[in-house]
C-alpha cells in the first residue's frame, strides 16, 4: 500500500514543491496540506496519513507544538521536519526529534528555484524511502511471534572477543545518523564520567551539531561540546564533529592527543564521516578503544569499524528493533565487524563494560 502523506507548511510555495516531488515518487500518495499546526490536527484525523511533512515555523501552531499535540494524543504518525539553517531552527528541531520526530531536512538557500527544488528533493526522496522501510521493519517485529520464556530464553547480548586485546578501552567512538539525536539523549546521560574521551559522529549540517552539543551537555554526567580544531584531548569530555567538517584524532606533543577538524572531501557522501573518525582512532588508540555503530542510514561506519577490529578493538552495535533506521548497523553487522549486538537501552551498559 502507498504512503500516505500529509504536507504541512505555511507558505504555499513549500506546500506546492514538497507535494510534487512526493508527486514523482513511487508508492507515495499526498492525501492532503496544510498551513499551520491546528489545521493539521483536523487534517490527521481526517486522512489518517503515515506521514507529514512538518515545517518548523509556522503562525496560530508551529512545528513543535504540533507534535507535543501529537504525543499528548498518542497519534502514531510519522514526521519529518523542514527546517531552516539557524540556531533558533536547530533548536527547535532538536527538540522535535527528542519528541519522536523521524528525521528531519534544512530548508534550501539556493537563489535559484530549479537549484532549490534539486536540493529539496535529493535531501526529501531518501528519507521518505528510509520511513517506507522503517514501517515495513515495524510490521514484520510486531508480525512476531513472541517467544515463551519456558522455551525460549530471552536473547542476551553477545560477549565480545577480547583476544589480541590487553587491558580496557582509553577511548570511545560512536557513529550515528537517522534518529541519532534522540537516541543519544536516551544512551549518553546513563554514561558514569568513565576517565575516557568519546569522540561522536552526528550526521548533521552546520549549527544543528552545536545545538546538540549544547543540549545533550545540559543532560549528561560528561562534558559535551563541539570539537575545535587543534584542542587537546582531555578525558570525560564527549568531542562531536562539527557539522560540515571532518574531524580526526592525532598525536599531539607530549604524548598527548589533539582533536584536528579538517575541510577534506566527504565520504559516504558524509561530512562529518564516520569512517574518517574511526579511521583515525584505530591509528591513535589502536585495540583500546571501543567502536559504536547506532541507528542511522546507509552505511558510513563500516569500514572503520573494519579498521578497528583489524587493531583488536572492542564494537557495539545497535540491534535491529530499537533502531529509527537499520541501516548503518545492519551493514556493519553482517560485514561481522561487530562484537556486541544489544538495544539501545544496553549500549551504555556495554560501553561501561569495556572500559571499566
Amino acid at each position: 500500500m502507498p504512503i500516505r502523506v500529509l504536507v504541512v507548511d505555511d507558505t504555499i510555495m513549500y506546500r506546492k514543491v514538497v507535494s510534487d516531488i512526493l508527486a514523482e515518487v513511487p508508492d507515495v500518495e499526498v492525501v492532503g496540506t496544510a498551513n499551520n499546526g491546528q489545521i493539521a490536527l483536523s487534517r490527521i484525523a481526517s486522512v489518517q496519513p503515515d506521514l507529514i511533512t512538518l515545517d518548523v515555523e509556522m503562525p496560530v501552531m508551529n512545528g513543535l507544538e504540533l507534535l507535543e499535540e501529537m504525543q499528548r494524543r498518542g497519534l502514531d504518525v510519522g514526521v519529518i521536519m523542514l527546517s531552516t539553517l539557524t540556531k533558533r531552527g536547530s533548536e527547535i528541531t532538536l527538540r522535535a526529534l527528542e519528541l519522536g520526530a523521524f528525521d528531519f531536512i534544512t530548508k534550501p538557500d539556493a537563489e535559484d528555484r530549479d537549484q532549490a527544488v534539486r536540493e529539496l528533493r535529493s535531501a526529501l526522496v531518501p528519507r521518505i524511502k528510509a520511513y517506507a522501510k522503517r514501517m515495513e521493519v515495524r510490521r514484520l517485529l510486531r508480525s512476531r511471534p513472541t517467544p515463551s520464556p519456558t522455551t525460549a530464553p530471552a536473547a542476551k547480548p553477545s560477549v565480545a572477543p577480547l583476544a589480541r586485546r590487553v587491558g580496557k578501552s582509553k577511548a570511545v567512538a560512536i557513529g550515528v545518523s537517522t534518529g541519532g539525536p534522540n537516541a543519544l539523549a536516551q544512551m549518553l546521560p546513563k554514561l558514569p564520567k568513565l576517565g575516557v574521551p568519546i569522540f561522536l559522529v552526528q550526521h548533521m549540517p552546520p549549527v544543528f551539531t552545536k545545538s546538540l552539543a549544547e543540549s545533550l551537555d545540559a543532560k549528561c554526567a560528561y562534558t559535551v561540546r563541539e570539537a575545535e580544531h587543534n584542542e587537546i584531548v582531555v578525558p570525560d569530555t564527549i568531542y562531536i564533529a562539527p557539522g560540515g567538517k571532518q574531524m580526526r584524532v592525532a598525536s599531539g606533543s607530549a604524548g598527548l592527543k589533539v582533536i584536528q577538524i579538517t575541510d577534506d572531501p566527504p565520504e559516504n557522501n558524509c561530512k562529518p564521516s564516520v569512517d574518517y573518525l574511526f579511521r583515525s582512532v584505530a591509528r591513535e588508540y589502536g585495540a583500546l578503544v571501543t567502536g559504536v555503530i547506532m541507528t542511522g542510514m546507509g552505511g558510513d561506519g563500516t569500514l572503520g569499524l573494519k579498521v578497528m577490529k583489524s587493531f583488536g578493538a572492542v564494537t557495539i552495535g545497535q540491534d535491529e528493533a530499537s533502531c529509527v533506521v537499520y541501516g548503518m548497523p545492519k551493514m556493519a553487522i553482517e560485514a561481522g565487524v561487530v562484537d556486541i549486538v544489544t538495544p539501545l537501552d544496553r549500549i551504555a551498559e556495554e560501553i561501561v563494560r569495556t572500559v571499566r
